[in-house]
C-alpha cells in the first residue's frame, strides 16, 4: 500500500492516497493527513457519508476531547496506580472463595467466636495481598526507545524485553467491565509468535492507553512519535437488529432449538424428566452459538484509516483493534445458505499474532454485511484486486466431492478459492503473504487423478485450498502461484514502516 512521499503540515500527502500519512513536513514537522476517503464504497446503508475534517493537533480522532502530547519515549513509565489495588483484590476474592467456607465450618450459623477467629486469620492475607498487588505494580516498567517498545520486570531480578515497532500486527485497546467503572483500559500490542506474541499492559488510564496506541502506530509506521492520531472513515455500522437476526438465522441454530424444544414436550408430557439432562447441552449450544457471539459483536464498527483498519466492539468488554496495513494475512468471506437471499456476509481474517482466545475475539472483521462490503473490505485489505470481477474456475468434472461450489482463480495480487455447498466460503490470500503453496492428493482423489492446492497462510481461521483440481492442472496452479508469490514479495517487500 503506498502511502505517499513526505507532505506539508496540514497537506495531503504528495502521490500518496487520501488521507496520506506523510511522515515529515517541510520543516521537519508531522506530515498531515490530508482528507481521508477514496478507500472503496464506505458507508453502504448509511445515508450519505461526511468525512471528517483534519483534527487539529493533539485531538484524536473520535475520541472528542483533545488528548495532552504523547510522551512515553521520555522517561519511564509504570501502569496506572489503581492496578495494585485490583490484582490485591484479585488475591482477596479468591481467598473468600477458597479458604472462607473452610474457616467458617458448615454450621448454618456462624458464632462471634467463629467470626473473631475467620478475621484474626485474614488479616494476613489481607496484607499479603497488598503486597502482592503493590509488587506487581511496582515491578512493571516501559517505555519507547527509539523504534522499540521496551518493557522490564521484576525487582530483585530484572527482565527486560525489546519489542521493534516496524514488526507489529495489531495493537488493541481493550475495556473490561470492571474497569470500565474505573476509567481505565488495558493496550495490547500483538506480535507474531502465537501465544508468546503478545505484550499486555494492564492497565492504564483510558486517555494514557489512547496516547500510547497512537504513538505506537505512528513510530510502526516510521513517523514521530508526536504524530497526532489519523482520521478515519466509517466503512460499515453492524445494527443490533441484524447482528441478532444474523446469529438466529442459521440451519444449526434452528436444529439445536428444535431439538431443545422437542426434549422439553417429551420430558413434561410424559413425566420423564430424566429426558431433559438431553436439554441442558442444547441450551449451552445455544448460548454459544447466539448469545455469546451477541454480547463480543455489539456495537461493532468498521472503519478505515491511513494507520489501518480500525475495530470496535463489544457490550460488556469493549475492544477497540487497529490492524495496520499488511498485516492482514488471509480473508475468509462467509456465506450461510439462509443468508444468502438476503444479500448477508460474515469476513474472518487471519493476522499473525493472534491465537488461542485473542483469536476468537479479534478473527471477525465484519460479523454481518452485504456481500458488497464484503468485498470492499477484501480490496481494503488487498489493494489492487476486484474480487467480485475475478473469474473463477471450477473443479474437475471428475470430482467425487458434491460441491458445485468449488472453484478458484487468481490476478496479480491475490489467491481465491471457494468452496461450500450449504454454507458458502471464499478464501482470500494476498500472493505476498503466501508462506508455501504445495500439492496433496488422498487415495481417491489419486485414484482419480484429483488433487488440492493449498496456498498455506500464518496459523488462523483462513486456511486457502482450491480443492479437487486435475493433477496436470494442479501442478500449473503450483507453480504459477509460487512464481507470483516470489514477484509480489520482491516488488512490494516487507515494507515493515509502512509509512516511509
Amino acid at each position: 500500500m503506498n502511502y505517499g512521499a513526505p507532505g506539508r503540515p496540514g497537506q495531503p500527502a504528495v502521490d500518496g492516497p487520501p488521507g496520506g500519512y506523510g511522515p515529515l513536513g517541510g520543516d521537519g514537522q508531522p506530515g498531515g493527513y490530508g482528507p481521508p476517503g477514496g478507500y472503496g464504497r464506505g458507508g453502504h446503508g448509511q445515508g450519505p457519508m461526511v468525512h471528517p475534517p483534519h483534527p487539529p493537533p493533539g485531538y484524536g480522532a473520535g475520541y472528542g476531547p483533545p488528548l495532552r502530547p504523547v510522551h512515553f519515549s521520555h522517561g519511564v513509565h509504570r501502569l496506572h496506580w489503581a492496578t495494585a489495588l485490583i490484582r490485591a483484590m484479585t488475591v482477596l476474592v479468591i481467598y473468600l472463595a477458597m479458604a472462607g467456607p473452610v474457616l467458617l465450618g458448615p454450621s448454618s450459623g456462624v458464632t462471634a467466636a467463629e467470626m473473631g477467629v475467620f478475621m484474626l486469620v485474614s488479616v494476613p492475607f489481607v496484607v499479603l495481598a497488598m503486597l502482592v498487588g503493590f509488587w506487581g505494580w511496582w515491578s512493571l516498567r516501559f517505555w519507547i526507545g527509539g523504534d522499540d517498545l521496551v518493557v522490564e520486570t521484576g525487582i530483585l531480578r530484572k527482565r527486560k524485553r525489546r519489542i521493534s515497532l516496524s514488526r507489529v500486527q495489531a495493537v488493541d485497546v481493550v475495556r473490561p467491565l470492571v474497569t470500565r467503572a474505573l476509567n481505565l483500559a488495558e493496550v495490547r500490542v500483538e506480535l507474531a509468535g502465537g501465544d508468546r506474541g503478545e505484550i499486555a499492559l494492564r492497565f492504564l488510564g483510558r486517555a494514557a492507553a489512547q496516547r500510547l496506541r497512537a504513538e505506537l502506530l505512528a513510530r510502526a509506521a516510521g513517523l514521530p512519535g508526536h504524530t497526532p492520531e489519523a482520521p478515519e472513515r466509517l466503512i460499515w455500522r453492524v445494527r443490533f437488529s441484524t447482528l441478532l437476526a444474523s446469529l438466529v438465522l442459521k440451519v444449526p441454530v434452528f436444529g439445536t432449538f428444535a431439538l431443545f424444544v422437542a426434549l422439553l414436550l417429551v420430558g413434561f408430557a410424559y413425566a420423564e424428566f430424566g429426558v431433559l439432562g438431553g436439554a441442558v447441552p442444547a441450551l449451552l449450544g445455544l448460548l454459544r452459538g447466539v448469545v455469546a457471539p451477541l454480547v463480543i459483536n455489539a456495537n461493532f464498527t468498521v472503519a478505515m484509516s491511513p494507520d489501518g483498519l480500525r475495530l470496535r466492539h463489544g457490550l460488556l468488554e469493549t475492544r477497540m483493534q487497529t490492524v495496520p496495513p499488511g498485516r492482514v494475512q488471509a480473508i475468509r468471506i462467509v456465506e450461510p445458505s439462509i443468508w444468502r437471499s438476503s444479500g448477508w456476509a460474515r469476513v474472518d481474517v487471519t493476522v499473525a499474532g493472534y491465537s488461542g482466545e485473542r483469536e476468537v475475539f479479534s478473527s471477525v472483521l465484519v460479523p454481518v454485511a452485504p456481500r458488497e462490503v464484503a468485498y470492499d473490505l477484501v480490496s481494503l485489505a488487498f489493494p489492487g484486486t476486484d474480487i467480485s470481477a475475478l473469474r473463477l474456475l471450477p473443479a474437475s468434472g471428475r470430482s467425487w466431492s458434491l460441491d458445485r461450489e468449488a472453484a478458484a482463480g487468481a490476478d496479480d495480487v491475490v489467491f481465491v478459492s471457494r468452496r461450500g455447498l450449504f454454507c458458502r466460503s471464499t478464501d482470500v490470500i494476498a500472493h505476498a503473504r503466501a508462506q508455501s503453496v504445495r500439492l496433496s492428493a488422498g487415495p481417491l482423489q489419486r485414484l482419480l487423478g484429483l488433487g488440492t492446492v493449498h496456498v498455506d497462510a500464518p496459523a488462523g481461521p483462513v486456511q486457502v485450498a482450491a480443492v479437487n483440481r486435475d493433477l496436470e492442472e494442479a501442478r500449473l496452479i503450483v507453480e504459477s502461484t509460487a512464481e507470483r508469490a516470489r514477484v509480489a514479495r520482491a516488488r512490494g517487500g516487507d515494507r515493515p514502516q509502512w509509512a516511509r
